[in-house]
């Protein structure tokens, strides 16, 4: 017999009272009840969008001195953060105030959304998200919608689109039922039901007014009301269209197609039964419909696609237009879109589309979490991923799409750093500011996160414990010469020579590193900020200061201080001032009753490190490291080292071992070129 209870394991994932709520059925009456409870069951299709993007939350973030929404829902809160998107807040902003023009009927509603931008830039995840999220916001209370079946001759025949049961009152008492409704919600868009119902459902009403001999009332009791779940695996409220070879693209992909079969046994192609109403349209009733690579469309389909956006009406075949309730958004990258641009018979179509460009993004923070997202510790588990390893591969891929700054005495990786927020001298946010607004293009071209990703693959199927940095740069560099989107060779030289900018950059970062594990001794850096401190205290009073070993009072230790404070390289002229500054500090610090420490202050901290390695690194020897024979005292003291690495940096024994060996052959050329 088996262990498993599987009566209890089904009873413990199936919540069945949910199951219960999410099928209910129910009297047109008893559904006028629940609206009248909850008014926003009828919002359209661009108004439920829009609210289920804002029931995750909002916050907001500054960027360059101005504030922008950050909407919670594009992280993925649905799926953990699988589809999650980073540093679009700009592009987001953009596509939720069409979302909310749409809900409020301005005008977006009846327009096509287009993303554009290059390829990987999250176009289509972006609408990925929307889709999924329209999915699980139709399983809670609040995103609740239903729709309706005919009950008739025991037979139950369901509405072929999906469409809200109020659409079964007449105009005018469908207006004086949703006026009622409006003053009961606080939204600021107003609740708008203003299409028709479809052949079908039109036909049914026909024939039971006829029966009933126009008793609407009684028409109203072969009504079964039921809740509708958008689901994309069962094609309800959710459309994808994705075009095919120009020559084999057909319209009832669309908009549906006759059932031959029907019209054996109707009688006639033009009896709305004998029609499957079941094209990609159709199908995003209620919902959105995605098209894929939407300018590849034949011209025919695009003016299916006008119609469908401008009049919210398709066109089947043998019947007059059918009202559809759905948002429409497609995404096209750049050459698809300059193609449009210069055509002038999609001009129609360029006047009713509205452009969102989606572009890469531009931040490192955000870029490291793309990675971190598909190759963090949880996803790639039994493998180590040295540290920097992702910054490093992230800082490449913004480099290669940021455009080189104007001004003269910035460089192009300055400028990456100014964009994720770090400050340098003589720049402001209004200068940043002034970067971006004069690199209009910037983040449109470039290398993917797509490519990025393929190449960390690479390295990370190799049989090896650890990767580093230098691993992926030299798989990014051999993946260039076979790029199949760059065939320019400048471009491709100028991405290596980005390659050397971010080789640079790491060895500095890890040299740093290094130091700092070598100087982090606290005990002595206090030592020697305790005596460097004296000795600016002497110099700034004009005092002497006492030599704890002869117990004489001395001029203040000139060199000392020097050594210290050129490590940050302040110049001799400017040494006065930065010691009153430091001395104006401590200063103030005593007045709020607070004690000075050495790490509250960034530039004085460094400098002491730097001071304390290259006191320590000759009696470490980390040059010795390059040569085969280390002593066992010398090889004591570089454990220490790297067991600060591991604890303070992250590294492990192999990445730990790599760094100090690299690290020791750059002050092995350092010793080289200074003999």
């Amino acid at each position: 017999m088996s262990d498993l209870d599987l009566p209890r394991l089904i009873r413990e994932s199936l919540d069945q009272k949910q199951y219960q709520a999410e099928h209910w059925q129910g009297s047109f009456q008893q559904y006028l009840d629940l609206v009248h409870a909850n008014p926003l069951l009828v919002r359209n299709a661009h108004q439920r969008l829009y609210d289920m993007v804002l029931s995750h939350g909002v916050d907001e973030v500054e960027i360059d001195k101005e504030k922008v929404p950050v909407y919670r829902f594009f992280a993925d809160p649905i799926e953990g953060g699988r589809d999650g998107v980073f540093g679009l807040e700009r592009s987001l902003h953009n596509l939720m105030a069409m979302f909310k023009a749409a809900a409020h009927g301005f005008g977006p509603e009846r327009r096509v959304l287009l993303l554009h931008g290059p390829v990987g830039s999250s176009k289509s995840t972006i609408v990925r998200l929307l889709k999924k999220g329209l999915e699980a916001y139709s399983h809670s209370d609040t995103g609740a919608l239903y729709t309706f079946s005919w009950q008739i001759d025991g037979e139950l025949i369901p509405s072929p689109m999906n469409e809200e049961p109020l659409l079964l009152l007449p105009l005018e008492v469908r207006q004086k039922v949703l006026a009622t409704l409006q003053k009961k919600v606080r939204t600021t868009y107003k609740l708008r039901q203003d299409f028709d119902l479809s052949p079908v459902s039109r036909f049914y009403l026909e024939l039971l007014l006829k029966r009933h001999e126009g008793d609407y009332n009684k028409v109203l009791e072969h009504v079964v009301v039921r809740r509708l779940l958008i689901s994309e695996k069962d094609r309800v409220g959710i459309g994808t269209f994705m075009p095919k070879d120009e020559k084999n693209q057909d319209s009832t992909e669309l908009t549906g197609d006759i059932n031959y079969r029907k019209i054996a046994e109707l009688g006639t192609d033009s009896d709305p039964r004998a029609f499957n109403f079941d094209g990609e349209f159709c199908v995003a009733n209620r919902g959105i419909i995605e098209f894929i690579e939407v300018l590849k469309l034949d011209v025919a389909f695009l003016y299916d696609l006008l119609t469908a956006s401008q009049e919210h009406k398709i066109k089947p075949k043998k019947f007059a237009q059918t009202d559809i309730d759905e948002v429409i958004i497609g995404h096209t990258n750049e050459p698809e879109y300059n193609r449009l641009q210069s055509n002038e018979l999609m001009e129609a179509f360029r006047d009713r589309t509205i452009k969102i460009d989606i572009p890469y993004n531009l931040r490192l923070t955000n870029e490291i979490k793309i990675y971190e997202k598909d190759f963090g510790r949880k996803q790639v588990p039994g493998k180590h991923i040295a540290p920097h390893t992702l910054e490093i591969a992230a800082m490449w891929a913004i480099l290669t799409r940021l455009e080189e700054p104007k001004k003269q005495n910035l460089s192009l990786l300055q400028k990456l750093k100014l964009y994720n927020g770090k400050s340098l001298p003589g720049y402001t946010r209004d200068n940043i500011r002034e970067l971006r607004d004069e690199a209009q293009r910037e983040g449109m071209e470039g290398i993917s996160p797509r490519y990025i990703q393929d190449k960390i693959s690479n390295v990370l199927v190799r049989d090896l414990p650890c990767i580093n940095a230098f691993m992926i740069m030299n798989e990014l560099e051999e993946g260039l010469s076979h790029h199949s989107l760059i065939s320019d060779p400048e471009t491709k030289k100028r991405f290596k020579d980005l390659l050397i900018v971010v080789r640079e950059e790491y060895e500095e970062i890890i040299k740093n590193e290094v130091q700092r594990a070598i100087s982090a001794d606290e005990e002595a850096i206090a030592r020697l900020c305790g005596n460097y401190i004296d000795n600016v205290k002497a110099y700034t009073q004009n005092e002497k200061v006492k030599n704890p070993y002869t117990g004489r009072d001395e001029e203040p230790d000139e060199r000392l201080m020097r050594s210290i404070e050129e490590k940050i390289n302040i110049p001799d002229a400017r040494k006065d001032d930065f010691r009153r500054e430091i001395m104006n500090y401590i200063g103030a610090l005593a007045v709020e009753g607070r004690t000075f420490n050495y790490k509250t202050n960034e530039r004085l901290h460094r400098a002491l490190e730097l001071k304390l390695f290259e006191d320590q690194k000759d009696s470490i020897k980390l040059t010795s490291l390059v040569s085969t024979v280390v002593d066992k005292d010398t090889q004591e003291k570089i454990e220490v080292v790297k067991g600060r690495l591991m604890r303070d940096f992250g590294y492990d024994e192999i990445s730990a071992t790599d760094v100090l060996n690299y690290v020791a052959s750059i002050f092995a050329r350092g010793d080289t070129k200074g003999e």
